[in-house]
């Protein structure tokens, strides 16, 4: 059974003062620019640095903790967050509290992990991990064989993030990259040809087959990619492609913007189900795609919810019409701080039998809507 996050609870980070969020198998955060959800996507992302060691090189490239506080340290001094999972055979739940410390950055006041058995009563097992530390000793535990501390490990290292936004010139997703480097698609997927290379290799490559399926239905005009390595040792592959109808091979610097973030998010959804991570958090994935290309790839992100937990933070009406009404939150600034609210479908099911749900946020019935 795959550990599910059942809740999240998050006061005190940048415009979320207060938040206790219950988490489904598929999570659609619906709001315009401003008003909270990428703040939540970096909170997650956070949690990824620190569990890699890096939370104080996360909050010095964000500007110092100053940027991180809610309103600043004089108005909030402390953040303090809370992940429960729901695990096979009971409840895991993570616990930490970061206060400002000299220098403008933050230090760990109080850090917990904690198991319940299912059907256990009593309180849960604690495992406290002290306090003044600066990176999180949930590594450290786990590496010195504290079984409760590796299976927090594992769960927190499962929470991935994923920006596909820089499809820049130089961005690394157009660039070579380390054909052995194919385990995870990277955050940014720079290392996108690495792994539809892994893929196309495997015995069969059913994956493989099904993201050029997926691709294909997004850009006819794509027939394969042309994944060969190359440089000293073979070491090195580019996201070369072949267009259908001819034999020349064309470079990723020839793919639009939404293509190649299209060809990144069905590789990310489409990989075999082993390998995708306990929880994904995918932000604007509606950039640069036509309206049937949203269609397909709201499709893909329901499928791979029933073997991962999804999160999608949009503002796109017309990703919203395909999801369910339970599926969505929305996201609104209430003054200095951001609000969720997770939509009720029987309370809107006279609404929905006139409307869709993009156009129920247009017309702001959901509220937090664009007008």
């Amino acid at each position: 059974m795959m550990a599910k996050l059942q809740r999240i609870t998050l006061r005190g980070f940048k415009s979320i003062r207060d938040l206790s969020l219950p988490m489904h198998s598929l999570n659609v955060l619906i709001g315009v620019n401003g008003a909270g959800k990428s703040n939540l996507v970096s909170f997650l992302k956070m949690i990824n640095e620190m569990m890699g060691g890096r939370l104080q090189e996360y909050i010095a490239a964000s500007g110092r903790a100053q940027s991180l506080l809610h309103f600043g340290p004089k108005v909030t001094p402390q953040m303090e967050a809370t992940l429960e999972f729901d695990a096979e055979n009971g409840t895991d739940t993570y616990m930490m509290r970061l206060f400002h410390a000299a220098g403008d950055t933050l230090v760990f006041a109080e850090e917990k992990l904690s198991f319940l058995e299912s059907g256990r009563q009593g309180p849960p097992k604690v495992l406290d991990l002290g306090a003044g530390h600066q990176e999180t000793r949930v590594r450290d535990e786990a590496d010195g064989g504290e079984p409760t501390a590796r299976v927090f490990r594992h769960l927190l290292n499962q929470c991935r993030v994923f920006h596909f936004h820089d499809t820049s010139a130089t961005a690394r997703v157009r660039q070579y990259c380390y054909v052995g480097d194919d385990r995870w698609l990277m955050p940014d997927a720079g290392n996108l040809a690495a792994m539809l290379h892994r893929l196309r290799n495997q015995e069969q490559g059913p994956a493989y087959r099904r993201i050029l399926t997926s691709i294909r239905r997004i850009a006819p005009f794509f027939e394969d990619f042309d994944l060969e390595p190359t440089g000293a040792g073979e070491k090195d592959i580019i996201l070369n492609w072949r267009q259908k109808g001819s034999d020349q091979v064309f470079g990723p610097h020839q793919l639009s913007d939404g293509t190649i973030r299209a060809m990144a998010l069905v590789t990310l959804l489409e990989q075999p189900t082993d390998d995708l991570p306990n929880l994904i958090f995918v932000d604007e994935p509606e950039l640069g795609l036509h309206p049937d290309a949203k269609t397909i790839i709201a499709g893909l992100l329901k499928k791979a919810s029933h073997h991962c937990q999804v999160v999608v933070a949009t503002q796109s009406a017309a990703l919203l019409d395909s999801f369910d009404a339970e599926d969505v939150v929305v996201v609104e600034r209430d003054l200095k701080e951001s609000k969720f609210r997770r939509q009720d479908g029987a309370a809107l099911q006279e609404w929905l039998e006139e409307y869709s749900l993009g156009q129920l946020w247009e017309k702001n019935v959901l509220g937090g809507g664009p007008f």
